[in-house]
């Protein structure tokens, strides 16, 4: 099935959302916020399901950056100077696995929003707004589905960030989530290399947290 297929089998579930009021205008900007909600809630339900299918590798990630970070730490206190590059390597290593790790959970919630824009540009490719006093200039003066999408995503992103852990399947995974953030407690800050004076300011030296994989 090509895409093409794949929009105009889509098209019977979405187009609903557009045919609420009758007005036409009005059923645009709804169904529109509508589809971008249920965009954010498949994306955030596909996040928790890849972090469950991949926690304990997630788990074994965040314990090897704590682990080599605290370890590279005590390197550096003993002036155990090639022990310190070595492990602060694999710190740094376990960090940046971690952060792509971070990265690729993330970019799975948005995989329904692009799905979406597709099914738009099926439906209402033409369809453009004016915009007041011309736009001042920008957009061309007007804006399409794409620009009203974006809008309404964003918006009802930021709401059901809100509410998302007063919702019962989501309100399991916080526990989860908030042991990772406690994970951090267990992070000694780094210090400099071995010989190097350490930072006056301890707020200003750098450190590595684990990284909570879902949001």
């Amino acid at each position: 099935m090509d895409l093409q297929s794949l929009f105009l089998w889509m098209d019977p579930a979405l187009i609903w959302m557009y045919r609420i009021t009758g007005n036409p205008v009005v059923d645009f900007f709804l169904g529109t916020l509508l589809l971008a909600l249920t965009s954010v809630v498949v994306g955030e339900f596909t996040i928790s399901l890849a972090f469950r299918a991949n926690r304990k590798h997630i788990d074994k990630l965040n314990e090897a950056m704590v682990d080599y970070n605290n370890a590279s730490v005590e390197a550096a206190k003993a002036g155990d100077k090639a022990g310190w590059k070595q492990l602060n390597k694999q710190a740094n290593d376990a960090f940046g696995k971690v952060f792509f790790q971070q990265i690729a959970l993330s970019t799975a919630s948005l995989w329904p929003a692009f799905l979406a824009l597709g099914w738009m540009q099926l439906r209402f490719s033409q369809l453009e707004f004016p915009l007041p006093y011309g736009g001042f200039g920008l957009f061309g003066g007007t804006v399409g589905y794409t620009f009203i999408f974006i809008l309404s995503y964003i918006l009802t992103r930021i709401l059901f960030g809100k509410i998302k852990y007063k919702l019962p399947y989501f309100r399991t995974m916080k526990p989860i989530l908030d042991a990772y953030k406690r994970q951090s407690d267990r992070l000694i800050t780094p210090l400099n290399e071995p010989g190097e004076k350490r930072p006056v300011d301890k707020d200003q030296a750098p450190e590595t947290k684990p990284s909570s994989p879902a949001s």
